[in-house]
């Protein structure tokens, strides 16, 4: 879409392109470039245009209804929120330790949940730019279209992602939505039926698993100069780490890196964040931007998920993976790995991770014992952390005495992904789009950008204090009579 304005310090005259929405992300936003006349481009910004407001609505409402609620935040990674919310409803009920056929259950689970949502983007959403390439026909640039000429990863990636959303009905009766966590434990252990049902397809997981890798390896390596140099921008890392170092999705403390390695602070409990991050407000996205308490506004910002874990870890405790993560680094000349569309490399690293995990856990006896709740004294603040499939998710919450929720406080992933979206898309935009009459496989090539960091915008849509607002009369011709505008 274009549209022509007038910038307000001169009669310079902008074209504005707007990309509306963005396609194939969970989730609605759209881009906007300011072009001049010669089609260089003065702007480029991600904007995320829906608010849904949850931190607001659970106030009030009962803390034990809090895991079962914020998981309607998405269809995607349900799960993640989920569990989230049940490690601060933990605390609120004073229990810092499950029995362990309970931590291993949610562990079981959240592996399950990182598996078919890695699967689902990498398959669904990301293989078609990978495999067809930015800007060819639109036409093929879908699931269908690699189902039709790539009908061998179509199939196993669907499959794949079954397979992990199928770890996930059987521990909460769903695919999709359901209830396992309770405050302090679960709900239910699983039967050796149930056992034996997700084994009959392990071997085939891995299998698909580790040829995801490899597919996700080549695609990247075969165009090595454009790929590390596509969307790249340098940043921090921040993600949960083991005590020892390890890879851990499902509990840690804080590790921070610079974009050179160095560590910024380590093993941080996760339940001090609010020392360490913050979170700033501005006017054009329902978006927030969060950054690095220590290195300020401009420098802090930092990235999460795969690419993240993966650079930040010292090692990865599952075989395979780990072998697949000594590969991965040595792309990283003895440093990290800056590059956006090694994201997708990343995330079938910890596919496999996964899928080893899962493997382990279907293996102990601990998952089928009844031994499931604990309790402890009442707290009225609880903070669960984990490591959701597109990275650290933080819940924060408050209750009184009548066990309400007071103050709830969200931190998801793509929110703190926000600054690295919107430098990797300006980074784009100045590469591919700058002096060039703007196309179709030129836009998407923006898309392919924010793509890499497998945004949920439905989950990011919060903020903090008065929301943006603009309010446009039109006459009957569409003629433009007033605006209201709002600033946050």
């Amino acid at each position: 879409m274009y549209e022509h304005l007038e910038t307000a310090d001169s009669t310079e005259k902008l074209k504005r392109v707007v990309i509306d929405p963005v396609t194939r992300v969970e989730g609605h936003g759209k881009v906007t470039l300011l072009l001049d006349e010669d089609n260089r481009v003065r702007q480029a910004r991600l904007h995320i245009v829906e608010f849904r407001g949850f931190e607001r609505f659970i106030q009030g409402r009962p803390y034990w209804e809090l895991p079962v609620l914020v998981q309607r935040l998405c269809g995607i990674c349900p799960v993640s929120h989920h569990l989230a919310a049940a490690k601060a409803v933990d605390q609120l009920v004073g229990v810092d330790q499950l029995t362990p056929a309970s931590d291993k259950l949610r562990r079981l689970l959240h592996f399950g949940q990182t598996l078919q949502s890695h699967a689902l983007h990498f398959y669904h959403l990301s293989s078609p730019d990978l495999l067809f390439g930015f800007g060819s026909d639109l036409t093929r640039r879908n699931i269908v279209g690699v189902l039709e000429a790539y009908p061998d990863i179509g199939l196993k990636g669907v499959k794949l992602r079954k397979y992990g959303q199928e770890v996930i009905r059987m521990i909460t009766g769903k695919r999709v939505h359901g209830t396992g966590a309770l405050p302090g434990g679960m709900n239910k252990s699983l039967s050796g039926e149930e056992v034996a049902y997700l084994l009959e397809g392990l071997e085939e997981a891995l299998t698909w698993s580790a040829e995801a890798v490899e597919l996700a390896k080549q695609l990247f390596l075969s165009d090595l100069e454009h790929n590390q140099q596509f969307a790249y921008i340098r940043s921090n890392f921040l993600g949960l780490i083991r005590a020892d170092g390890a890879l851990d999705l499902y509990h840690g403390g804080l590790r921070a890196h610079d974009d050179l390695g160095n560590t910024i602070f380590d093993h941080v409990d996760y339940r001090r964040y609010a020392e360490f991050l913050r979170e700033e407000v501005r006017s054009w996205t329902y978006m927030k931007f969060p950054y690095i308490a220590s290195l300020g506004r401009e420098n802090g910002w930092y990235r999460v998920g795969p690419l993240a874990r993966v650079n930040n870890c010292d090692f990865i405790d599952t075989p395979l993976a780990e072998a697949a993560r000594v590969d991965f680094m040595a792309h990283g000349a003895g440093g990290p790995v800056h590059s956006s569309l090694a994201f997708h490399w990343a995330r079938m690293i910890e596919v496999l991770h996964s899928a080893e995990g899962i493997q382990r856990y279907l293996h102990d006896p601990d998952i089928q014992s009844q031994d499931l709740m604990t309790r402890g004294e009442k707290r009225h603040e609880g903070i669960g952390v984990i490591e959701a499939p597109r990275g650290t998710l933080f819940h924060h919450y408050q209750i009184d005495d009548q066990d309400l929720v007071t103050k709830a406080n969200l931190i998801v992933s793509t929110t703190s992904n926000n600054q690295a979206m919107n430098e990797s898309i300006r980074q784009v935009a100045a590469t591919y789009l700058d002096g060039q009459e703007p196309t179709e496989g030129l836009l998407n090539h923006l898309e392919v950008a924010i793509r890499a960091y497998d945004p949920c915008l439905s989950c990011a849509t919060h903020a903090l204090g008065k929301m943006p607002l603009q309010l446009e009369v039109l006459d009957a011709e569409e003629n433009l009579v007033a605006r209201l505008e709002r600033h946050a």
